[in-house]
C-alpha cells in the first residue's frame, strides 16, 4: 500500500532523479569503455561505432538523452527548492521538467531515425 506522502508528485519526481542518476552511473563504464577504444586506434574504435548503428542500440541512446533530461530537469527543482523562497508551484515545476525530458527526448528521435 502506498502511504499519502508517497502520492505527492514531488515524491516521484526525487524518486525519479535519483533512479536517473543510477542509470546514468551504471552508463559511466560502458561510456568509459568506448572513450579508451578511442585511444586504441582507429580501428576499434570503426568497430564499435559500426555497432552503435544498430536500432537496439538508437533506441538505448534515446533512453540516455532521456535519462539526462530527466536528471537535469528534475534537479533543477531541486536547486529551486533549496534557493527559491517560493514553494506553491511545484506542481508546475515537475510537469515543465518531466514534459522538457520527454520533448527533448522526441527532438532526439527524430534527429536520429
Amino acid at each position: 500500500m502506498i502511504r499519502a506522502s508517497r502520492n505527492h508528485p514531488g515524491w516521484w519526481a526525487a524518486l525519479g532523479h535519483r533512479l536517473s542518476g543510477l542509470a546514468l552511473a551504471l552508463f559511466l563504464p560502458a561510456h568509459f569503455l568506448v572513450l579508451g577504444l578511442a585511444l586504441e586506434g582507429g580501428d576499434a574504435l570503426d568497430g564499435m561505432l559500426v555497432w552503435t548503428d544498430r536500432p537496439l542500440v538508437k533506441v538505448a541512446e534515446w533512453g540516455l538523452v532521456m535519462l539526462l533530461t530527466l536528471h537535469l530537469g528534475f534537479g533543477l527543482r531541486v536547486l529551486a527548492l533549496e534557493f527559491l523562497p517560493w514553494r506553491d508551484p511545484l506542481k508546475m515545476l515537475i510537469s515543465l521538467g518531466a514534459g522538457a525530458s520527454v520533448l527533448a527526448g522526441l527532438v532526439f528521435w527524430i534527429m536520429v531515425a
